[in-house]
């Protein structure tokens, strides 16, 4: 009868155990740190911006949100105005943004050839490179000048009965804005979708095109339905940073205090606003009022975040029949 005789672990054994061990905890406990701290500090600037606007919020209620008047000399704040052009400019580029995005991205995974492919993609990536600032003054220079002469005027003739596209056209308005803004959202959608399109597994559309579907067929029936909740997520996102631009919508959009009747005319939005009033503010009214605009837009892009995690959510239950 034999005995097995159990020897003790080579000390080299159990420092390298130990330094797994550490190397967990430290991990985990960076981990959790990181993700507390973020929330903490999206609590704190939620915290003070609402502390700061809470005089106006004190003096105007909840009916700020439908007042159309801006008039500091007169102490008369409200933010209707901001939240159409925030709005109406926002859904503009989304409108435009998310076809091109979705087609950019299959042109580079379905159609163009690696060498092609990667530098365009580069190219596309690279305009979100640029600063917002210097977008928007070749939104301003160039830009506003060529929609002002060329594309205002056609939209006028050929839809110049819907009240969107009458008047007179202007190189600073809703729509130059807007198309700045599409300029801007682009590269983020597309990059995601083009990700999203990569990922897709080759056995899917290989069995739909094996079964006679059509290039198209396969894509629209196959790749976007396993692609949909990101690019759902792809284009909120996008959204998300429209509705926080303030520099070049600032550069673009006109800055008048009215909402206007037609997108050719100036307007203004909450990022405009805030980045262009705040540190001229010549009250307390006036600087806690455009805090309140500063509030509505955290609601605004919360509110957005939700209903994309929603969304995704939703699309993730449909695919696997949850």
């Amino acid at each position: 009868m034999t005995s097995t005789v159990y020897e003790p672990a080579a000390p080299e054994a159990d420092l390298r155990r130990r330094g797994i061990r550490l190397g967990d905890i430290l991990f985990k406990g960076v981990s959790v740190t990181a993700a507390a701290a973020a929330t903490v500090l999206l609590g704190l600037i939620a915290y003070k911006i609402f502390e700061l606007a809470w005089p106006a919020i004190q003096d105007f209620g909840l009916s700020f949100v439908w007042t159309e008047a801006w008039n500091p000399v007169t102490n008369q704040f409200g933010a209707l105005i901001f939240i159409y052009g925030t709005v109406v400019t926002s859904m503009i580029a989304l409108l435009i943004a998310t076809p091109l995005s979705i087609a950019i991205a299959l042109f580079l995974t379905e159609i163009a050839p690696r060498r092609l492919a990667a530098p365009i993609a580069t190219i596309v990536e690279l305009l979100a490179a640029i600063p917002s600032v210097v977008l928007g003054l070749w939104g301003i220079l160039v830009f506003g000048p060529w929609v002002r002469d060329h594309l205002e005027p056609w939209l006028g003739s050929v839809l110049g009965f819907l009240p969107m596209f009458s008047g007179d056209p202007s190189q600073a308005g809703i729509l130059p804005a807007a198309l700045v803004l599409t300029i801007m959202i682009i590269p983020i959608t597309s990059a995601i979708c083009r990700e999203l399109f990569i990922r897709v597994p080759t056995e899917l559309t290989d069995g739909a095109l094996a079964l006679g579907s059509t290039r198209w067929e396969a894509i629209r029936g196959v790749m976007f339905a396993y692609a949909a909740p990101g690019i759902a997520a792809a284009v909120l996102l996008g959204l998300g940073r429209a509705f926080g631009e303030a520099i070049a919508v600032n550069q673009t959009i006109g800055n008048h205090n009215a909402i206007p009747s037609s997108w050719f005319a100036p307007g203004d939005s909450l990022g405009s606003k805030i980045a262009s009033e705040y540190v001229g503010a010549g009250s307390l009214q006036q600087s806690s009022s455009i805090l309140y605009l500063a509030a509505i837009l955290m609601v605004i892009s919360l509110v957005t975040n939700v209903v994309a995690q929603i969304i995704v959510v939703r699309f993730e239950r449909a695919r696997r029949g949850v």
